[in-house]
């Protein structure tokens, strides 16, 4: 059974504090919007699928719990007011920015319909939110058995079975489930066509070391965790079948923006004759940008840089 991120019942949220693990596995009630977004923007909750789903369903708490609305218009500059907010916690991540739009033309379409009312509003909303957990899962199976299937067809050998280097961390801590680049590792691994897995710490936040290998320990994946300065020599030594990786956001003409570290990963993967894989939902496309200059690229505290958790690691000043 995979991990498990985000518990939602019945108009109740908890997610799991990924800034605890690996050493304490702690689940925090989300109860308002603010809760939702503090917990998006501190990075508790991550991984662009993920942060859409979080978003949306901490909507969906605070609609739960509010006063009845006694107009559409007043619900329905609600709802959109919320949803501003929350696209502005992770900005590089367009799947909120997505499910926000999405949402937001939803209201707008049931604005025009006189039978309208706050309650059947609100119902549509709340349903839509919570089907976001379902349709995730499934994209990322799919994701999963495409992309298995894609390397199996065309780089491995009937026999022979695939070493995958992924980075950052894109499972079922990332997602509602199964994940989307490490969908497509366990895809591998439960059809026997998985040989090994290496995966980067991924510096500075260690989404690799802390969470990737966590999981990939908690199924019994074989896998190496690896710094991320070994990448090109893990390339040119370990016969990398693939390098398999999410997206924070893909646009129109294949531009991907994805966690730090990736770029130097794909020059690196392009040298060695590497093929480069980018698993990620259609939620994830802006289409709206023809090309990556457009995309917001959201910059750190550099805390992140100079401080593990509470302990300094480096010299404090001008850098």
């Amino acid at each position: 059974m995979s991990l498990e991120a985000i518990r939602y019942n019945n108009g109740t949220l908890c997610i799991l504090n990924q800034l605890l693990l690996p050493t304490i596995s702690e689940f925090e009630e989300i109860k308002s919007v603010e809760e939702g977004w503090d917990a998006i923007k501190k990075m508790k909750v991550r991984g662009a699928p993920a942060i859409a789903i979080v978003g949306c369903l901490s909507l969906v708490v605070e609609l739960q719990k509010c006063n009845p609305f006694e107009k559409v218009k007043q619900i329905a500059a609600f709802i959109i007011d919320k949803l501003q907010y929350l696209k502005t916690a992770r900005p590089t991540a367009v799947n909120m920015a997505e499910a926000a739009g999405r949402l937001t033309n939803i209201v707008n379409a049931l604005l025009k319909d006189k039978n309208t009312t706050a309650d059947s509003m609100k119902l549509r909303i709340i349903q839509e939110a919570e089907d976001m957990l379902k349709k995730d899962v499934i994209d990322n199976r799919n994701i999963g058995k495409y992309g298995a299937e894609h390397i199996c067809k065309n780089f491995l050998e009937p026999s022979s079975t695939a070493r995958i280097l992924t980075h950052c961390n894109t499972g079922s801590l990332a997602t509602a489930g199964y994940g989307t680049a490490l969908g497509v590792i366990r895809a591998l691994n439960e059809s026997s066509r998985l040989d090994h897995v290496y995966c980067t710490e991924t510096r500075p936040y260690n989404q690799g070391s802390r969470l990737t290998s966590y999981e990939l320990v908690y199924e019994k994946i074989p896998a190496t965790l690896i710094t991320d300065s070994m990448v090109s020599f893990a390339m040119k030594q370990k016969k990398i079948t693939a390098v398999v990786v999410g997206a924070d956001r893909v646009v129109a003409n294949g531009d991907t923006a994805n966690k730090i570290g990736t770029y130097q990963l794909a020059i690196a993967a392009k040298y060695h004759n590497i093929p480069f894989y980018v698993a990620a939902p259609s939620t994830s496309c802006d289409l709206s940008l023809t090309c990556g200059d457009g995309i917001v690229i959201e910059e750190r505290p550099h805390t992140e840089v100079t401080f593990f958790k509470d302990q300094q690691i480096a010299a404090l000043g001008k850098h």
